[in-house]
Protein backbone atom coordinates (compact mmCIF):
# COMPACT_ATOMS: atom_id res chain seq x y z
CA UNK A 1 0.00 0.00 0.00
CA UNK A 2 1.23 3.08 -0.66
CA UNK A 3 1.64 5.33 2.40
CA UNK A 4 -0.69 8.72 2.08
CA UNK A 5 0.33 11.83 3.77
CA UNK A 6 -1.78 13.22 6.43
CA UNK A 7 -3.64 16.90 5.99
CA UNK A 8 -1.66 17.96 8.71
CA UNK A 9 1.69 16.83 6.91
CA UNK A 10 1.00 18.19 3.76
CA UNK A 11 0.50 21.66 5.22
CA UNK A 12 3.40 21.74 6.56
CA UNK A 13 5.02 20.42 3.25
CA UNK A 14 3.43 23.88 1.67
CA UNK A 15 4.96 25.99 4.66
CA UNK A 16 8.07 24.72 4.22
CA UNK A 17 7.91 25.15 0.24
CA UNK A 18 6.37 28.73 0.79
CA UNK A 19 9.26 30.07 3.30
CA UNK A 20 11.79 27.92 1.02
CA UNK A 21 10.90 29.99 -1.69
CA UNK A 22 10.98 33.20 0.18
CA UNK A 23 14.03 32.74 1.14
CA UNK A 24 14.96 32.36 -2.44
CA UNK A 25 13.34 35.28 -3.14
CA UNK A 26 15.10 37.26 -0.81
CA UNK A 27 18.56 36.16 -2.50
CA UNK A 28 17.73 36.49 -5.60
CA UNK A 29 16.54 40.59 -4.55
CA UNK A 30 20.44 41.19 -2.52
CA UNK A 31 22.00 39.40 -5.58
CA UNK A 32 20.43 40.25 -8.91
CA UNK A 33 21.01 43.99 -9.88
CA UNK A 34 16.58 44.75 -9.80
CA UNK A 35 16.66 47.71 -12.20
CA UNK A 36 14.68 48.48 -14.77
CA UNK A 37 16.96 47.74 -17.76
CA UNK A 38 19.73 49.49 -19.71
CA UNK A 39 19.91 52.96 -20.14
CA UNK A 40 17.81 54.08 -23.00
CA UNK A 41 18.88 54.15 -26.81
CA UNK A 42 16.84 58.06 -26.31
CA UNK A 43 16.51 60.79 -24.06
CA UNK A 44 14.77 63.85 -23.99
CA UNK A 45 15.93 66.96 -21.77
CA UNK A 46 13.96 70.34 -21.86
CA UNK A 47 16.41 72.93 -21.80
CA UNK A 48 15.19 76.54 -21.93
CA UNK A 49 14.90 79.80 -24.03
CA UNK A 50 17.35 80.69 -27.17
CA UNK A 51 20.34 82.43 -26.00
CA UNK A 52 19.75 81.51 -22.39
CA UNK A 53 21.99 78.99 -19.97
CA UNK A 54 19.23 76.24 -19.82
CA UNK A 55 20.00 76.32 -23.42
CA UNK A 56 23.36 76.65 -23.24
CA UNK A 57 24.18 73.75 -20.75
CA UNK A 58 21.95 71.33 -22.13
CA UNK A 59 23.74 71.95 -25.67
CA UNK A 60 27.13 70.90 -23.33
CA UNK A 61 26.18 68.35 -21.57
CA UNK A 62 24.52 66.43 -25.06
CA UNK A 63 28.30 66.90 -26.20
CA UNK A 64 29.88 65.34 -23.09
CA UNK A 65 27.16 62.45 -22.89
CA UNK A 66 27.94 61.46 -26.36
CA UNK A 67 31.10 60.98 -25.55
CA UNK A 68 30.23 59.11 -22.13
CA UNK A 69 27.39 57.16 -23.52
CA UNK A 70 28.46 57.07 -27.38
CA UNK A 71 24.76 54.69 -28.03
CA UNK A 72 22.55 57.20 -26.17
CA UNK A 73 20.47 59.84 -28.53
CA UNK A 74 20.24 63.03 -26.78
CA UNK A 75 17.19 64.80 -27.73
CA UNK A 76 17.25 69.03 -26.82
CA UNK A 77 13.68 70.57 -26.05
CA UNK A 78 13.74 74.52 -25.62
CA UNK A 79 11.22 75.60 -23.68
CA UNK A 80 9.71 79.07 -21.47
CA UNK A 81 11.85 78.09 -18.64
CA UNK A 82 11.96 75.94 -15.21
CA UNK A 83 8.07 75.82 -15.04
CA UNK A 84 6.77 74.39 -18.22
CA UNK A 85 10.47 72.29 -17.34
CA UNK A 86 8.86 70.75 -14.75
CA UNK A 87 5.50 70.03 -15.76
CA UNK A 88 7.39 68.50 -19.04
CA UNK A 89 9.17 65.84 -16.75
CA UNK A 90 6.61 65.29 -14.11
CA UNK A 91 3.87 64.49 -18.02
CA UNK A 92 6.72 62.40 -19.04
CA UNK A 93 7.23 64.38 -22.44
CA UNK A 94 10.95 65.00 -21.43
CA UNK A 95 13.04 62.86 -19.16
CA UNK A 96 15.82 65.18 -17.90
CA UNK A 97 15.73 69.20 -17.41
CA UNK A 98 16.78 72.00 -15.31
CA UNK A 99 14.64 73.83 -12.98
CA UNK A 100 15.27 76.39 -10.06
CA UNK A 101 13.46 74.83 -6.58
CA UNK A 102 11.47 77.29 -6.10
CA UNK A 103 9.39 76.32 -9.49
CA UNK A 104 9.76 72.90 -8.25
CA UNK A 105 8.67 73.45 -5.11
CA UNK A 106 5.25 75.68 -6.41
CA UNK A 107 4.78 72.27 -8.12
CA UNK A 108 4.54 70.02 -5.80
CA UNK A 109 2.49 72.56 -3.01
CA UNK A 110 0.12 72.73 -6.14
CA UNK A 111 -0.20 68.90 -5.85
CA UNK A 112 -0.18 69.14 -9.55
CA UNK A 113 0.17 65.54 -11.81
CA UNK A 114 3.18 63.49 -11.77
CA UNK A 115 4.78 65.89 -8.60
CA UNK A 116 5.42 62.74 -6.08
CA UNK A 117 7.57 61.22 -8.97
CA UNK A 118 9.89 63.89 -9.52
CA UNK A 119 13.14 63.36 -8.00
CA UNK A 120 16.52 65.38 -8.09
CA UNK A 121 19.94 64.14 -9.72
CA UNK A 122 22.36 67.03 -8.48
CA UNK A 123 22.19 70.52 -7.38
CA UNK A 124 24.34 72.93 -9.89
CA UNK A 125 24.58 75.74 -9.97
CA UNK A 126 22.91 79.07 -8.65
CA UNK A 127 19.88 81.98 -10.26
CA UNK A 128 20.72 85.11 -9.65
CA UNK A 129 17.70 87.50 -10.19
CA UNK A 130 18.57 90.60 -12.11
CA UNK A 131 16.36 93.61 -12.60
CA UNK A 132 17.46 95.68 -15.67
CA UNK A 133 17.04 99.64 -15.98
CA UNK A 134 18.31 102.01 -18.42
CA UNK A 135 21.13 104.06 -16.38
CA UNK A 136 19.12 107.23 -16.96
CA UNK A 137 16.17 105.20 -15.36
CA UNK A 138 14.26 107.31 -12.15
CA UNK A 139 13.51 103.31 -10.88
CA UNK A 140 15.71 102.66 -7.64
CA UNK A 141 14.03 100.16 -6.29
CA UNK A 142 10.96 97.77 -6.87
CA UNK A 143 8.26 100.22 -5.43
CA UNK A 144 9.16 102.61 -8.62
CA UNK A 145 7.99 100.05 -11.16
CA UNK A 146 4.45 101.31 -10.79
CA UNK A 147 3.13 102.07 -14.38
CA UNK A 148 6.34 100.45 -15.96
CA UNK A 149 6.04 98.60 -18.77
CA UNK A 150 8.30 95.34 -17.34
CA UNK A 151 9.36 92.48 -18.73
CA UNK A 152 8.62 89.22 -16.28
CA UNK A 153 8.99 86.63 -18.64
CA UNK A 154 6.86 83.68 -20.37
CA UNK A 155 3.68 82.23 -18.64
CA UNK A 156 6.22 79.01 -18.19
CA UNK A 157 9.03 80.64 -17.58
CA UNK A 158 10.93 80.82 -13.71
CA UNK A 159 11.75 84.64 -13.57
CA UNK A 160 7.70 85.03 -14.13
CA UNK A 161 7.00 83.08 -11.10
CA UNK A 162 10.36 85.47 -9.38
CA UNK A 163 9.41 88.35 -10.93
CA UNK A 164 5.63 88.06 -9.32
CA UNK A 165 6.80 87.40 -6.11
CA UNK A 166 9.19 90.46 -5.81
CA UNK A 167 6.76 92.59 -7.22
CA UNK A 168 4.62 91.31 -4.38
CA UNK A 169 7.21 91.59 -1.92
CA UNK A 170 7.98 95.32 -2.93
CA UNK A 171 4.34 96.33 -2.26
CA UNK A 172 2.73 96.36 -6.01
CA UNK A 173 -0.02 93.70 -7.48
CA UNK A 174 1.86 92.21 -10.69
CA UNK A 175 -1.10 92.25 -12.86
CA UNK A 176 -2.46 95.81 -11.89
CA UNK A 177 0.25 98.01 -10.69
CA UNK A 178 2.58 97.64 -13.70
CA UNK A 179 2.05 96.60 -17.21
CA UNK A 180 3.53 93.56 -17.76
CA UNK A 181 4.94 92.28 -20.64
CA UNK A 182 5.31 88.05 -21.00
CA UNK A 183 8.59 88.12 -23.22
CA UNK A 184 12.00 85.84 -22.47
CA UNK A 185 15.58 86.67 -22.56
CA UNK A 186 15.75 86.49 -26.06
CA UNK A 187 13.93 89.41 -26.56
CA UNK A 188 13.80 91.33 -23.89
CA UNK A 189 17.34 93.08 -23.78
CA UNK A 190 16.18 94.23 -28.04
CA UNK A 191 12.65 95.48 -26.40
CA UNK A 192 14.75 97.76 -23.70
CA UNK A 193 17.31 98.74 -26.57
CA UNK A 194 14.28 100.01 -28.18
CA UNK A 195 12.12 101.91 -25.28
CA UNK A 196 9.51 99.19 -25.62
CA UNK A 197 9.65 98.07 -22.09
CA UNK A 198 11.24 100.39 -18.87
CA UNK A 199 12.43 97.44 -17.28
CA UNK A 200 12.67 93.49 -17.07
CA UNK A 201 13.51 90.85 -14.70
CA UNK A 202 15.75 88.14 -15.65
CA UNK A 203 16.58 85.04 -13.12
CA UNK A 204 20.29 83.49 -14.19
CA UNK A 205 23.43 82.50 -14.15
CA UNK A 206 26.17 84.56 -13.88
CA UNK A 207 27.10 86.38 -16.21
CA UNK A 208 24.46 85.73 -18.17
CA UNK A 209 25.88 86.24 -22.40
CA UNK A 210 22.61 88.20 -23.44
CA UNK A 211 22.55 90.47 -20.60
CA UNK A 212 26.12 90.93 -20.99
CA UNK A 213 26.08 92.14 -24.60
CA UNK A 214 23.18 94.37 -23.47
CA UNK A 215 25.77 95.75 -20.92
CA UNK A 216 28.53 96.62 -23.63
CA UNK A 217 26.21 98.02 -26.35
CA UNK A 218 23.89 100.11 -23.99
CA UNK A 219 24.08 101.66 -20.81
CA UNK A 220 22.21 100.38 -18.26
CA UNK A 221 22.37 99.18 -14.33
CA UNK A 222 20.72 97.18 -12.15
CA UNK A 223 18.15 97.88 -9.27
CA UNK A 224 19.26 95.98 -5.74
CA UNK A 225 16.48 94.19 -4.41
CA UNK A 226 17.93 92.08 -2.13
CA UNK A 227 16.39 93.91 1.04
CA UNK A 228 13.02 91.84 -0.44
CA UNK A 229 14.47 88.54 1.42
CA UNK A 230 12.22 88.94 4.45
CA UNK A 231 9.30 90.08 2.56
CA UNK A 232 9.82 86.96 0.06
CA UNK A 233 10.58 84.69 3.07
CA UNK A 234 6.82 86.14 5.11
CA UNK A 235 5.20 84.68 1.55
CA UNK A 236 5.93 81.14 2.99
CA UNK A 237 5.78 78.14 0.21
CA UNK A 238 7.92 78.39 -2.52
CA UNK A 239 9.81 81.61 -1.52
CA UNK A 240 11.82 80.17 1.33
CA UNK A 241 13.97 78.76 -1.43
CA UNK A 242 15.29 82.15 -2.26
CA UNK A 243 18.18 83.85 -0.43
CA UNK A 244 19.74 86.83 0.05
CA UNK A 245 22.91 86.89 -2.65
CA UNK A 246 24.92 89.79 -4.49
CA UNK A 247 26.10 89.85 -7.86
CA UNK A 248 30.12 90.02 -7.68
CA UNK A 249 31.22 93.61 -9.27
CA UNK A 250 32.96 91.98 -12.41
CA UNK A 251 29.74 90.16 -13.44
CA UNK A 252 28.80 92.89 -15.63
CA UNK A 253 31.81 95.39 -15.45
CA UNK A 254 29.92 97.93 -17.89
CA UNK A 255 27.00 98.24 -15.82
CA UNK A 256 28.63 98.05 -12.39
CA UNK A 257 31.61 100.02 -12.31
CA UNK A 258 32.96 98.41 -9.93
CA UNK A 259 30.23 97.67 -7.63
CA UNK A 260 28.68 94.86 -6.21
CA UNK A 261 24.69 94.50 -6.73
CA UNK A 262 22.26 92.87 -3.39
CA UNK A 263 20.48 90.72 -5.05
CA UNK A 264 18.41 86.85 -4.44
CA UNK A 265 19.54 84.11 -5.66
CA UNK A 266 18.06 80.61 -5.98
CA UNK A 267 19.69 77.21 -6.87
CA UNK A 268 19.52 75.23 -10.12
CA UNK A 269 18.20 71.16 -9.93
CA UNK A 270 18.98 68.48 -12.58
CA UNK A 271 15.45 67.11 -12.35
CA UNK A 272 13.93 63.50 -13.90
CA UNK A 273 11.54 60.94 -12.21
CA UNK A 274 11.61 57.61 -10.60
CA UNK A 275 10.68 56.12 -13.99
CA UNK A 276 14.55 57.18 -15.27
CA UNK A 277 16.52 53.69 -14.94
CA UNK A 278 19.34 53.35 -12.51
CA UNK A 279 21.92 53.17 -14.48
CA UNK A 280 20.97 55.80 -16.73
CA UNK A 281 20.77 57.99 -13.96
CA UNK A 282 23.85 57.18 -12.56
CA UNK A 283 25.95 57.17 -15.78
CA UNK A 284 24.49 60.65 -16.46
CA UNK A 285 25.26 62.03 -12.85
CA UNK A 286 28.48 60.77 -13.51
CA UNK A 287 28.72 62.97 -16.90
CA UNK A 288 27.26 66.28 -14.91
CA UNK A 289 30.02 66.41 -12.27
CA UNK A 290 33.07 64.55 -14.08
CA UNK A 291 32.16 67.19 -16.99
CA UNK A 292 31.70 70.96 -14.98
CA UNK A 293 35.51 71.91 -15.71
CA UNK A 294 34.37 71.30 -19.50
CA UNK A 295 31.10 72.85 -19.63
CA UNK A 296 32.54 75.83 -17.04
CA UNK A 297 34.66 77.09 -19.57
CA UNK A 298 31.75 78.28 -21.86
CA UNK A 299 29.21 78.26 -19.28
CA UNK A 300 30.31 80.06 -15.97
CA UNK A 301 28.37 79.44 -13.56
CA UNK A 302 28.51 75.82 -13.98
CA UNK A 303 32.17 76.10 -12.36
CA UNK A 304 30.26 76.12 -9.16
CA UNK A 305 29.04 72.62 -9.65
CA UNK A 306 30.47 70.68 -6.43
CA UNK A 307 30.09 67.53 -5.52
CA UNK A 308 30.32 67.99 -1.92
CA UNK A 309 26.86 69.98 -1.95
CA UNK A 310 25.11 68.47 -5.56
CA UNK A 311 23.66 65.94 -3.40
CA UNK A 312 21.39 68.61 -1.44
CA UNK A 313 18.83 68.80 -3.96
CA UNK A 314 15.91 70.22 -1.73
CA UNK A 315 12.70 69.82 -1.92
CA UNK A 316 13.24 66.61 -4.31
CA UNK A 317 14.68 63.40 -2.69
CA UNK A 318 17.72 62.18 -4.87
CA UNK A 319 16.70 59.60 -7.77
CA UNK A 320 18.58 56.34 -6.85
CA UNK A 321 20.49 55.84 -9.29
CA UNK A 322 21.87 59.65 -8.49
CA UNK A 323 22.39 58.01 -4.70
CA UNK A 324 24.34 55.44 -6.09
CA UNK A 325 27.13 57.36 -7.67
CA UNK A 326 27.33 59.49 -5.06
CA UNK A 327 28.00 56.98 -2.40
CA UNK A 328 30.58 55.22 -5.14
CA UNK A 329 32.81 58.46 -5.04
CA UNK A 330 31.87 59.64 -1.17
CA UNK A 331 35.82 59.46 0.17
Amino acid sequence: MVPVLSSLGRRRALRGGTAALAVLGLLLWWLLPLDDGPPNDEITVSTGVRSGVYERYGMLLRTALKEDMPDLEVRLKSSEGSQQNVERVAAGTADFTIAAADAVEAYRLDRRPGADRLRGLARLYDDYVQLVVPRTSPVHEVEQLRGKRVAVGQLGSGVRLIAERVLSAGGLDPEHDIQPVSIGIDTMTSALKADRIDAFFWSGGLPTASVHRLSEEHDIRFVEIGGLVDALHDQGGASRYYRSSVIPADAYPSAQQGAEVTTLAVANLLVTTDRAGTELTERLTRTVIDSRDHIGRNVHAVQLVDLRTAIYTAPLELHRGARRYYRSVKP
